[in-house]
């Protein structure tokens, strides 16, 4: 049962919209605006993002073609484990949007497993392309994110509308190398 302030305490949502961004795209202070808490956004703020960008450890990541090919096939993977209904992927350059079924589990557990196992089927792609005695990338998520419940359908329908058409065209995907009609 959910039991936000404002919310109606009810069953399992039909679905979470869950949202977060790649290290260091989205900082404190931001010209964009950002959240500081769940619904506490807060306005831009130069000196803010300056400290923030000072922090960190590793240089902001960008998901190139390959890499968010390898973030959607490992959620969608992970909810095939798991028995979750995915209804709606799309890692982004500098974020990733996912709407999911996984009844009886918290939003945050959710997304926590879905950052885990992207995290080492990147490393393991940055290990098999680095030379020996390179360090790995370690930061490749945001701490937090964006977790919505979706309670009713029209929410569902909304959500999964926004990820599949609202985020501009999808990655290409390479051609199937066994696909001989390209020759």
């Amino acid at each position: 049962m959910t039991n936000e302030v404002g919310r109606v305490p009810m069953d399992d949502p039909l679905a979470y919209f869950l949202t977060w961004t790649t290290y260091g795209t989205w900082l404190p202070g931001d010209e964009r605006g950002w959240v500081e808490k769940p619904g506490q956004f807060r306005a831009p703020d130069a000196e803010r993002q300056e400290s923030a960008r000072r922090r960190m450890t590793e240089s902001a990541l960008t998901l190139d073609a390959e890499r968010r090919h390898i973030v959607e096939d490992t959620i969608a993977d992970h909810c095939r484990i798991r028995g979750w209904h995915l209804h709606a992927v799309n890692a982004r350059t500098q974020h990733i949007h996912v709407v999911v079924s996984a009844p009886g589990r918290d939003p945050e557990d959710v997304m926590d497993q879905f950052k885990a196992w992207c995290t080492r089927k990147l490393k393991q792609r940055e290990r098999s392309r680095q030379s020996a005695g390179k360090k790995l990338r370690q930061n490749w998520w945001t701490q937090r994110g964006s977790k919505r419940r979706l309670n009713d359908e029209d929410e569902l329908e909304a959500a999964v509308l926004y990820v599949r058409e609202g985020q501009g065209e999808p990655t290409p995907r390479p051609p199937d190398e066994r696909d001989d009609t390209q020759a």
